[in-house]
């Protein structure tokens, strides 16, 4: 690793202990000289820090330190098990909002990475919105036809691969000096955690993959009501540039705006949940960066207008299943049938004891038995079932906790509409019909046909597995006879010494 990474890595924490970063640990858990190297780094903190808070420290120093940092805070709210519950609801928070570029860039940029393609562009807009990896305008779009339309353009900041490049190099010599000099950092990965950020900024930094994203998305949800997204202009998409259809709604931040406009805010509260839930149970794909700034309410339709799909959640049918059925598990209070269920998949060891688990979870949901609906919280639910994972050696789960900070997300923004929206009523009637559809005809085919690839898959592994257990038997067999034939070496050996001893003594 160069010099220069090590370089970019001390500004950095330079930066994090100005900003009073370090005044957000604690510290009662660590050892002695953890304490004391916190302690002296803290005495380096601007004076100012002590009158902001928790979430603006973070935003302050992130943003200071640039675009990596951010989309680095944004990764690392999706993992609790690595930062802990408190600093990832804080970086949850963290407001993914920076300076635009400079647009005179912008006509240049779009020229150069659409050709002649962009020459039917035009009408562009100074900046809609700026984030830590893109921005995007507002423009009109010269069809083959003639016509006009309103487009969405979105771009990459220019050079922020490099910036990616450089920053990421700095990360990787950070963990790998944090898992060579401070022991208890082993056991976090953080080496493990930077590829995690590597992988995710490279999916990011290239814009065919969230078009890919959004047409994927758009097929789920043809026949929905209640849940719109732009279509994509496959035409003018390049790794750097990407057009979609302009949508127009009021953000649904704007809670009076939207009263004014005639929508109905409880129906909207209900399409935004009952869609997520389809989202992630049915199509085991749904958009993990829910944050009001992503979404807006069509008056037309009463329904969600959702944006920028840069991060997806996607799970598989097994952990779409255990989804649905904690859920309804929870609303029929069956509290042994969803602790054999996290036995059955395998989240919790065989090791421990179904009843126990059972008694945990019944500790986590009778509580929310005969509250108001505006007190109970599917996300809290999880956030305590999490919490209960060390206890029962439950292996922590990734894609569970984006689906649970995509929930805590999904949860405040219909909270905000409707503070007596009852999670359980929106929910049941989406995870029934997904569950009788399972048990019925249609599920029992899908299950069939999932059982029939892996048995095709092993059929057509057989032939090789066969051929290796012919080479296998043919090894043994062959050192059965090496050994075979030196114990018959032994033998006439040992005959013809006796041989040789009876003739000499002759």
């Amino acid at each position: 690793m160069s010099l220069f990474a090590y370089g970019r890595l001390l500004r950095a924490g330079f930066v994090l202990v100005r900003e009073g970063v370090f005044s957000l640990v604690k510290t009662n858990t660590l050892p002695n000289s953890a304490k004391s190297a916190i302690w002296f780094l803290r005495l380096f903190e601007r004076r100012s820090v002590k009158k902001t808070g928790r979430v603006e420290r973070l935003n302050i120093a992130l943003h200071k330190l640039g675009p990596t940092y951010v989309k680095f805070g944004q990764i690392l709210a999706t993992r609790p098990d690595i930062v802990g519950a408190e600093v990832a609801a804080d970086l949850s928070l963290l407001q993914d909002a920076m300076k635009p570029f400079d647009e005179k860039l912008v006509p240049n940029i779009i020229k150069m990475a659409l050709g002649e393609r962009a020459d039917g562009i035009f009408d562009l807009s100074a900046p809609i919105a700026a984030a830590s990896i893109a921005q995007v305008h507002k423009a009109k779009l010269r069809l083959e036809n003639g016509k006009e339309e309103i487009v969405a353009i979105k771009i990459l900041r220019p050079n922020v691969e490099k910036r990616f490049a450089k920053d990421i190099k700095s990360y990787y010599a950070g963990a790998k000096l944090a898992e060579r000099l401070i022991p208890i950092m082993r056991r976090l990965n953080p080496l493990k955690v930077v590829k995690i950020l590597d992988h995710s900024a490279k999916l990011e930094l290239d814009l065919r993959f969230e078009a890919a994203s959004i047409s994927e998305f758009a097929q789920n949800i043809e026949h929905d009501e209640g849940f719109e997204v732009p279509s994509v202009k496959w035409q003018h998409i390049s790794k750097n540039v990407m057009l979609t259809s302009w949508v127009d709604g009021v953000p649904i931040r704007e809670v009076e705006k939207i009263g004014k406009a005639g929508v109905d805010r409880k129906k909207l509260a209900t399409h935004l949940m009952q869609s997520f839930l389809r989202h992630a149970i049915r199509d085991g794909f749904f958009h993990a960066d829910m944050h009001p700034g992503n979404l807006f309410a069509n008056p037309k339709t009463h329904g969600v207008i959702a944006v920028d799909f840069g991060i997806m959640g996607r799970i598989d049918k097994k952990e779409r299943r255990f989804l649905a059925n904690l859920i309804y598990g929870f609303i029929k209070r069956d509290y042994k049938k969803i602790a054999k269920l996290h036995f059955d998949i395998g989240y919790v060891p065989k090791t421990q004891s179904v009843d126990d688990f059972a008694l945990a979870l019944r500790s986590i949901g009778e509580p929310l038995q005969g509250q108001k609906s505006k007190d109970i919280s599917m996300a809290s639910l999880l956030s305590q079932l999490l919490a209960i994972t060390e206890l029962f050696d439950m292996a922590t789960r990734p894609e569970l906790v984006l689906l649970q900070k995509t929930m805590v997300l999904v949860e405040g923004v219909a909270r905000n509409l409707d503070e007596d929206l009852n999670f359980w009523e929106i929910s049941e009637p989406v995870v029934r019909e997904w569950l009788v559809e399972q048990a019925g005809p249609k599920g029992k085919f899908e299950q069939l046909k999932e059982n029939f690839e892996v048995l095709n898959h092993t059929i057509a592994k057989f032939p090789l597995m066969v051929e290796r257990a012919d080479k296998i038997m043919f090894d043994i067999e062959e050192a059965k006879a090496k050994k075979n034939n030196q114990y018959l070496l032994f033998i006439i050996a040992g005959f013809g010494l006796i041989f040789a001893f009876w003739a000499l003594s002759s």
